[in-house]
């Protein structure tokens, strides 16, 4: 009860003596039992538990590190191959575009070239048939010319000629094989 005393006496105010143990204050008795504790800490070993947890971590985080960085380096090697292989798939898009460019302008100068060698050949068969068709309306005319003018020289012949000049002819005739 002498403590409970105590405490009322501070709570109204009153100066008070600090309580003691041993000779030595509450400060002293706390820092003696940190002082215990720590040492036991010691004694068991905790800090070197926590140590090789820590230095357990730090190898971990090293070996993540070390993951992270070789993921990289892949990662970039990875990109410079895709790198590589886009600018040979465009190199390889562009001769492309460039052989078909050529192919095309070489069936183009074909197709030219056929079309007026086609158009020549029909133009040549043209030609001949004309040529035929002249010679044969040429040949026609001449027939007719030479019908009609047998025609002519017949009708002329039937109309002067009479049994008179026939036998007039006729001793011509006789006298030239006579005579000769």
């Amino acid at each position: 009860m002498a403590n409970f005393g105590l405490i009322l006496s501070e709570a109204a105010g009153e100066a008070h003596a600090a309580p003691t143990a041993f000779g030595m204050d509450a400060t002293v008795w706390v820092s003696i039992a940190m002082l215990v504790f720590l040492g036991i800490l010691v004694w068991k070993g905790v800090p070197g538990a926590i140590a090789a947890m820590l230095d357990k971590r730090i190898a971990e985080i090293s070996k993540q590190l070390n993951e992270a960085e070789q993921l990289r380096l892949d990662a970039e090697s990875l990109k410079a191959e895709y790198e590589v292989k886009l600018a040979a798939a465009a190199k390889e898009a562009d001769d492309m575009r460039a052989r078909a460019a050529s192919e095309a302008d070489t069936l183009v100068a074909k197709a030219k070239a056929d079309a007026t060698a086609l158009i020549g050949r029909r133009k040549q068969m043209a030609e001949d048939r004309i040529a035929a068709a002249e010679a044969t309306a040429l040949s026609e005319v001449r027939a007719a010319t030479a019908k009609a003018a047998t025609a002519a020289a017949a009708a002329l012949i039937a109309e002067k000629h009479d049994a008179a000049a026939d036998k007039a002819l006729v001793d011509q005739a006789i006298a030239g094989v006579a005579k000769g």
